[in-house]
């Protein structure tokens, strides 16, 4: 299944400069494991913001939570999203 997911990152006035390097540290690495195994598809930034638009492609909406829940940022995330499936006029369909 994919699933367009929206992340916005909202940290808390006050957090540790230092705690939030380490888990901006842990974030990339797991995004990057996450992408060497073939689940996280696409990632983009969205510009002037702390948020990005990714693509994931997993077997259920439960292994996308777990994949999400994951994250080291999670709990300072806003998240929305969305189940894709092909579209009949996509030129995707003849590969």
């Amino acid at each position: 299944m994919l699933f367009h997911v929206y992340i916005d990152v909202q940290i808390p006035h006050g957090t540790d400069p230092e705690k939030l390097k380490e888990l901006s540290e842990r974030e990339h690495e797991r995004a990057k494991e996450l992408q060497l195994r073939g689940k996280w598809i696409h990632l983009w930034r969205v510009a002037g913001k702390y948020s990005n638009i990714t693509i994931l492609e997993v077997a259920d909406p439960a292994e996308l939570h777990d994949i999400l829940s994951s994250l080291p940022l999670y709990p300072f995330m806003q998240i929305e999203v969305t189940a894709l499936c092909k579209h009949p006029g996509s030129l995707e369909l003849n590969k």
